[in-house]
């Protein structure tokens, strides 16, 4: 049989390249004659710039920019044919801030990743939005390409209170926001509403966060800020549309790299995976844009997770065939304290499942 791997990052135990090549090596221990053609994926999210470098090549260029918390934070942006690719989590993720102090965390890294894009000569900008630790509403990252306010744009959301004035300048560069995410800037729906708690923003405060960012709304361009995406990150999908970019699904930008299309119609079988598949997988995750393109290719698609939470129904509207949790395989010790060993392990079990062999 022919296989093609194309899983997600495991989040906080496993890169998308380490889960490829974990279920890879559990694969081949059942079906050593099996051809595996290996992609690993990602979203925009964290391992954007990684799954890209090992897809299409070019250069990767490393600098320092100012962390959430104005710590020295290393990055690395891939340039490849004129195109820059910028992973936001890299000057923002969750994985600087821990989750603390997300009301004075700043995206203003992620604007110096720009300015040293274009100094690289890139032409146009790709900038790969999940895994955000701010809800700054992207000023910092205004505040870096050099926008002036009333406010201090550098200081997180918190800083934003009582701005009325902010001076966005062009950017002479073209820009895509690679994100699944489609929620507005402020709202019900919005960046803090939906995004703020998994940050660390406590519940009493979320209207307050909000309220903010209205301000900055109201400062700026509110037209802009109730467009699909502008919520995304934290708010940095609102700045980057400030800055005249335009959104592209995340999935589709990497697949489409990837020739994920064309390697899924030479398989026979398409495995996909992340760490908890469950019904929001539907907005925008990898597994969900690897069911897509198998069942274009009319071929199965298994997903192997660290966590299931959806049943078979809900499976089959994903797209699913089936579905294996690593931790009811090996148990929730095993999987933490081994993950690519207890992943390469439930592979082989699929394999005997799912291989001809």
């Amino acid at each position: 049989m022919r296989i093609l791997v194309a899983p997600d990052k495991f989040a906080g135990t496993l890169t998308a390249v380490e889960a490829a090549d974990a279920i890879a090596a559990g694969w081949r221990r059942r079906a050593p004659d099996d051809e595996l053609d290996l992609a690993p994926m990602a979203d925009g999210g964290p391992g954007f710039v990684d799954v890209l470098h090992a897809a299409l090549g070019g250069d990767l260029l490393a600098v320092t920019v100012r962390g959430p918390h104005g710590e020295p934070s290393p990055a690395t942006l891939l340039v490849h044919e004129g195109t820059a690719y910028v992973e936001s989590a890299q000057a923002c993720g969750l994985h600087l801030t821990g989750r603390e102090g997300a009301e004075s965390a700043t995206t203003y890294g992620v604007g110096e990743l720009l300015l040293a894009a274009v100094d690289a000569g890139a032409r146009r900008i790709v900038v790969g939005l999940g895994g955000s630790g701010t809800n700054d509403g992207g000023a910092g990252l205004l505040a870096a390409v050099g926008a002036t306010a009333d406010r201090p744009l550098d200081q997180g959301v918190a800083g934003l209170a009582g701005v009325t004035r902010v001076e966005v300048p062009p950017l002479e560069v073209e820009l895509v926001a690679a994100s699944d995410v489609d929620n507005p800037l402020t709202g019900l729906f919005g960046a803090t509403k939906v995004f703020g708690p998994q940050k660390g923003i406590a519940e009493d405060r979320l209207p307050v966060v909000d309220g903010l960012l209205e301000e900055l709304a109201a400062a700026t361009d509110r037209r802009v800020s109730l467009e699909q995406g502008a919520g995304a990150a934290g708010g940095l999908g609102f700045a980057l549309l400030l800055l005249g970019a335009r959104r592209e699904p995340g999935i589709e930008l990497v697949a489409g790299a990837l020739r994920l299309s064309e390697r899924a119609r030479a398989a026979d079988l398409v495995l996909t995976g992340e760490g908890a598949f469950d019904y929001s997988s539907r907005g925008g995750k990898v597994p969900y844009g690897v069911a897509e393109v198998a069942g274009a290719a009319l071929r199965p698609c298994v997903v192997l997770a660290g966590q299931v939470h959806v049943g078979s129904r809900e499976m089959r509207a994903l797209g699913v065939e089936s579905a294996y949790s690593l931790v009811e395989a090996v148990g929730e010790q095993r999987a933490f304290a081994d993950p690519a060993g207890a992943l390469s392990d439930l592979a082989e079990r699929v394999a005997r499942t799912w291989s001809r062999e």
